[in-house]
């Protein structure tokens, strides 16, 4: 019990660092991690991970534990421009972003695999579900996951910048909700984004996977 209560204890320190961490500063990307890793063993996590194996194409995913190899940004520069590699290497490049970014996680479980593939694959989804990497884009993508996976990281992610912008830009509340909107509207709608093994169909037209997925992005809101 006492050993229990120590990792219930650091884990919410884990999470509470990084929510204040992200809060005084949004581009502090790193904390996110820190969010994620606080809530990897609450109830709430195993219960998302339920979710998302509850339907057979995913579960399968889950069964097999398939992640990808490392990627070749201009190897993927070389397919049609129409492409999701493409348009995923033009992405990372011209953010300057590293498509190996995100902080590893042992495979052990089931709960380490969703972790490490929902990782993995971050820049992907942007890219599909058409969201902007700003603060904005972020948390709509966020809702998008929330729909889709009822990931814990994304829950208290967008709770944690409805409350950043309350008391730092009111003025962009209706911004901001409509992009949560928006995003767990289309996550709702949407085929698992978790089921797909993108890399292995990098040259697929980015517009097919939308069509396939029943991805049409949004600028604004339509109830």
């Amino acid at each position: 019990m006492a050993l229990g209560n120590l990792r219930q204890n650091l884990d919410f320190l884990s999470t509470l660092k990084g929510v204040v961490t992200l809060l005084r500063d949004p581009s502090q990307t790193e904390s996110v991690y820190d969010v994620e890793d606080g809530l990897r063993h609450t109830k709430a996590t195993e219960l998302a991970v339920e979710f998302v194996k509850s339907k057979p194409e995913v579960a399968e995913l889950f069964q097999e534990r398939y992640l990808a190899p490392s990627v070749n940004l201009d190897a993927l520069l070389q397919l049609p421009e129409v492409s999701l590699g493409y348009a995923y290497a033009t992405y990372i490049k011209d953010a300057g972003f590293d498509p190996n970014f995100y902080r590893l996680v042992k495979v052990e479980d089931d709960v380490s695999y969703f972790l490490l593939r929902m990782r993995q694959t971050h820049d992907i989804w942007h890219i599909v579900a058409g969201f902007s990497t700003d603060v904005f884009g972020e948390l709509g993508l966020k809702a998008f996951e929330l729909a889709q996976t009822h990931r814990t990281m994304s829950a208290v992610l967008i709770a944690g910048g409805l409350l950043s912008t309350l008391f730092k830009h009111p003025e962009q509340l209706d911004k901001l909700l409509e992009q949560i909107a928006i995003g767990y509207r289309l996550g709702a709608k949407a085929k698992p984004f978790f089921a797909k093994k993108w890399e292995e169909n990098w040259e697929r037209p980015l517009l097919a996977w939308r069509l396939e997925l029943g991805v049409e992005p949004m600028k604004e809101y339509v109830p």
